[in-house]
């Protein structure tokens, strides 16, 4: 049985190479982001960035990679994970180097919009490979390890990028994530094959990946998936969509203005507040890990109803996000961090689950389209976010407002999670895509 080859521990455990891969590649890919959020009063002095400014400009990744997602999508399903991510990890470098050349604003939002471009597969990839990689038992948890590294990554990397900020400047802090992004490159471009094409690949692991629940690498219809029309008519698509897009305005907006607030409405300075910044993160990676990846499985391995476990724990996380609000509230650093790192870890523990979902109910070689169009609406939350934050603070001189328009959109989410999402089961296959099946 698959559950009792799962738990031995002389069955070669290549697949999860493979996950902590994806993982270092999100590691990267969130130091080239949160950079620019360290970087705003440095910006500011060489380029007079305001804060209305500062919230387009943080927002100008995001308006790229949202018309990615779709392209995208139907590209992983066409070409494969391993030519797009390729590809989207030598831009990412170029993307860093060009932002620390930038001599002037337009230059730095050409290299922010390329950002964009290069890092829209990132999700839909990992998605797609850790579906053809992972039994159905230990998806969350590999999906846990590589959606905790973005929290990770803003932990470990706001600290760290804000301490080359202070004592080198912030072109070499855009230098170091080009010469990074470039090394993840390479390892990439060594490493990742799909379970088919692997050679180290035990055909003891192989059998057990396949008959764990893993999706089928079908070559005859992978330039034939279902189409974006079949998927946009299920309403598990629009729940899944709305979810995640309330889940990312609320991360977009920590993720990119978390240490100005700490600065701007608690008066604390640039260097402790990009330390005091990496607690919530933590916190998230923590919950992330053992909640959303751990714990899910742990639960299901033993015996527990999948569907039950996955919307109890997308709910309930949902549901922690919403101590947001008490944020708005909040008079010290301390009590800030404490309500923030609720919500964030929260929402961290919902994350594998509901980057879990499009491999679960997608038709056959869909998922990566699947998930483009959910991170699509994920991506316009994460536009407005910062945007929107920007002119509600420029206005108010107040963080509070923008709590309280989070709180609200993670209400819409939890609602499109119950009543649109529904059960998380598998979308039928199209009529026309059975009848070619012989």
């Amino acid at each position: 049985m698959p559950q009792e080859i799962s738990r031995s521990s002389s069955l070669p455990r290549r697949r999860w190479r493979i996950a902590f891969l994806l993982a270092l590649g999100v590691l990267v890919n969130f130091f080239d982001r949160i950079n620019l959020s360290v970087s705003r009063e440095a910006l500011h002095d060489s380029f007079g960035l305001s804060l209305v400014a500062f919230g387009y400009l943080s927002s100008a990744f995001s308006w790229t990679y949202a018309l990615m997602q779709m392209p995208c999508g139907i590209f992983l399903d066409r070409w494969g994970v391993r030519t797009v991510g390729r590809i989207s990890a030598l831009l990412w470098s170029v993307a860093s180097f060009a932002a620390a050349l930038a001599p002037g604003l337009n230059w730095f939002f050409g290299a922010r919009f390329l950002l964009g471009v290069s890092e829209s597969p990132t999700f839909p990839a990992n998605a797609k490979a850790l579906g053809y990689w992972f039994t159905q038992e230990e998806r969350s948890l590999a999906t846990a390890i590589t959606d905790a590294a973005a929290k990770f990554s803003s932990a470990i990397g706001v600290p760290l990028i804000g301490l080359l900020l202070v004592y080198f400047g912030w072109r070499w802090s855009f230098a170091a994530t080009g010469f990074i992004s470039f090394l993840y490159f390479v390892l990439f471009y060594l490493i990742y094959r799909n379970p088919s094409e692997d050679k180290g690949l035990s055909a003891e692991e192989f059998q057990l990946i396949l008959q764990g629940g893993a999706q089928p690498e079908d070559h005859s219809k992978v330039r034939s998936g279902s189409s974006l029309g079949y998927l946009l008519k299920q309403r598990k698509v629009y729940g899944l969509a709305l979810g995640w897009g309330a889940y990312n305005y609320t991360f977009f907006l920590l993720l990119t203005w978390l240490p100005s607030y700490l600065s701007v409405s608690l008066h604390v300075d640039l260097l402790h507040s990009v330390f005091y910044t990496s607690v919530p993160w933590l916190f998230a990676t923590f919950t992330d890990l053992l909640v959303g990846g751990w714990l899910v499985d742990v639960l299901i391995q033993h015996g527990f109803n999948a569907n039950r476990v996955r919307q109890t724990v997308l709910v309930a996380g949902m549901a922690f996000g919403l101590a947001i609000f008490g944020a708005a509230r909040a008079h010290s650093a301390a009590s800030a961090l404490v309500w923030i790192s609720l919500a964030l870890g929260g929402l961290a523990a919902a994350a594998p689950v509901a980057w879990t979902v499009p491999s679960l109910i997608a038709p056959r070689e869909s998922v990566g389209t699947l998930a483009g169009a959910v991170n699509l609406c994920g991506q316009i939350a994460a536009i407005s976010a910062p945007i929107v934050t920007g002119y509600i603070v420029s206005t108010t001189h107040s963080f509070a407002t923008a709590f309280v328009t989070a709180t609200v959109i993670l209400l819409l989410g939890i609602v499109g999670y119950i009543f649109l999402l529904g059960q998380i089961e598998p979308i039928p296959e199209p009529k026309a895509k059975l009848s070619l099946v012989w």
